[in-house]
């Protein structure tokens, strides 16, 4: 089996231009991320091993964020997800795959989870 290292941050909440009813179109709806990112690792990593022997955190944090602020409306949450997978293959070409899990929870009525997961292996 190869190596992997897998980065990822979750339960990221962040409003998004999202949604195809009249009462979600024209204004943000929270919406809460995990993003997994796969990389392939170095052979070993070291104490004072530099970042960019890997990838800043903060780079998914901007790919569910900042990377969503430009006044795009995005129908469907799945558009939203593949979004952050494209934001974050274009930051680094050393991104195997970017898994994100998105809850829509405007939806939710009795704490349950209603959302969509998207995986992509870079093309």
């Amino acid at each position: 089996m190869q190596d992997s290292l897998i980065l990822e941050i979750a339960d990221f909440e962040h409003m998004v231009h999202t949604g195809i009813y009249s009462e979600e179109t024209g204004k943000p709806q929270p919406l809460r991320f995990a993003v997994q990112v796969r990389m392939k690792p170095i052979e070993h990593y070291d104490p004072d091993t530099s970042l960019d022997a890997s990838k800043n955190y903060m780079d998914l944090k901007f790919a569910c964020s900042e990377a969503l602020d430009g006044g795009t409306h995005f129908k469907l949450i799945e558009a939203v997800a593949d979004h952050v997978c494209e934001t974050l293959f274009l930051q680094d070409k050393r991104v195997e795959a970017v898994t994100v899990k998105i809850v829509k929870l405007a939806l939710s009525e009795a704490d349950e989870k209603i959302g969509i997961t998207l995986h992509r292996e870079r093309r």
